[in-house]
């Protein structure tokens, strides 16, 4: 069971990578994006199928970012989690987090036991709001 204090810690995080942001406006990745952009967190696309998302630059992977990513939100499938997983602790992100629906077990295990801290199955827009308005 995930705790609110610990999510209340990685949402004070400000970096987010958002793995797997779609540019299509009904997916509800570009909507949390677009949420965390309103509420001023510093959101970085991850889709190597596009440049740009939501008018920022977007990267093919983690380790392509030029910069130290707090936060990774991932929306991919369960199966193509785990070498996420292993990008964000090589990348040295301070926390990983599954969206609502996705659930990976090993990605979750191998992250916490690098010292990330991290959560599944929950969606980053409704814990901001809440836990955070």
């Amino acid at each position: 069971m995930t705790s609110d204090a610990l999510i209340k810690q990685i949402l004070a995080l400000k970096s987010i990578a958002v793995v797997g942001l779609s540019p299509n406006q009904t997916r509800p990745s570009f909507g949390v994006a677009r949420y965390l952009l309103a509420q001023d967190y510093h959101v970085i696309p991850v889709n190597p199928g596009h440049d740009e998302i939501l008018g920022l630059k977007s990267y093919p992977t983690l380790r392509d970012i030029p910069e130290t990513v707090d936060l990774v939100d991932v929306f991919r499938r369960p199966e193509h989690v785990l070498p996420i997983a292993k990008e964000a602790v090589e990348a040295g992100a301070k926390a990983f987090w599954l969206q609502l629906g996705i659930v990976n077990d090993e990605a979750i295990q191998l992250v916490e036991k690098a010292g990330l801290l991290a959560v599944q199955n929950r969606c980053l827009k409704i814990e901001h709001a809440r836990l955070m308005l």
